[in-house]
């Protein structure tokens, strides 16, 4: 490990959050705040953001970090909606700590890939250079029905052990598809109108100016779940078509990427991409 690891503390409306910056011996002046979603700690499922951040230090300085109410931060728990604070103190915090550091990269996986956009969307802020979005969560009702609609009940009729259980007795052919039913309606429940945060996370990334680094897992419905709402929803349209966008699909891998052949297959992309980042300068 080429990089030397810190704990730092910082403050956030009256709260103190903690986390771990990574430093590279020399450092390029873009820096990464991962932003952790879900019930974790800025430690992450099988280490996850231990090792991300390590990797990356090889040549950005990295902050990983509690959000308040998580791990060691002080405060009252709060879901990805509400951390745009969170994540300017941290943003701030590294700043502080690298003030070569004058790019940062927004780094999230799941809700904290939606809270990344949210934080563009609310802020503008224009310190952000480029987003790594991994997975990112826009689970409605309806949306979580069409995928289920689409990959697991068309799966299932084609699997023997469904017709098995079907011609034994075992499986209640009424209720079954009483549910595909209900799901079929959820389903076309998804309109366009306004569904609150990921009507918010379109536009964060439509006006986004910097780059942005889609990763998906090629075995994870939370990801399936993206590519639907993107392509069916009016104000995802063509997001994924833009030409500053760089998309990674890393096949078979699960949702948090927990072998570590995925792991290594997400940090050498993620790097791949910082270093076409690096390389482009914001304009004088």
């Amino acid at each position: 490990m080429n990089c030397a690891e810190a704990a730092i503390h910082f403050d956030c409306e009256n709260e103190t959050l903690f986390g771990i910056l990574a430093r590279p011996e020399q450092a390029a002046d873009v820096g990464i705040v991962i932003i952790v979603g879900g019930p974790q700690t800025r430690v992450g499922s099988h280490r996850q953001f231990v090792l991300l951040s390590r990797a990356l230090a090889a040549g950005y300085p990295t902050l990983r970090f509690d959000v308040r109410g998580m791990g060691d931060s002080t405060g009252d728990k709060r879901d990805f909606e509400a951390v745009t604070p969170d994540i300017r103190a941290a943003i701030d915090a590294l700043q502080t700590a690298c003030p070569g550091a004058t790019r940062i990269i927004l780094w999230g996986l799941c809700d904290a890939a939606a809270a990344a956009l949210l934080y563009c969307e609310e802020t503008r802020d224009p310190r952000i250079a480029g987003l790594c979005l991994l997975n990112p969560w826009v689970r409605s009702p309806a949306s979580l029905a069409k995928t289920q609609v689409k990959h697991y009940y068309a799966q299932r009729l084609l699997q023997a052990e469904f017709w098995r259980k079907l011609l034994s007795g075992r499986l209640n052919p009424i209720q079954s598809f009483a549910e595909l039913l209900r799901k079929l309606g959820q389903a076309r429940a998804q309109t366009e109108q306004t569904l609150g945060f990921q009507e918010r996370m379109a536009r964060g990334w439509r006006d986004f100016p910097g780059r942005v680094l889609l990763i998906l897992s090629g075995n994870d419905y939370t990801a399936k779940e993206f590519l639907e709402y993107s392509a069916s929803v009016q104000s995802w349209r063509g997001l994924l078509d833009r030409p500053d966008l760089t998309r990674v699909d890393v096949a078979e891998a699960d949702h948090t990427f927990s072998c570590a052949e995925w792991r290594d297959a997400v940090s050498s992309a993620c790097l791949k991409w910082l270093a076409t980042t690096s390389e482009q300068r914001p304009p004088a």
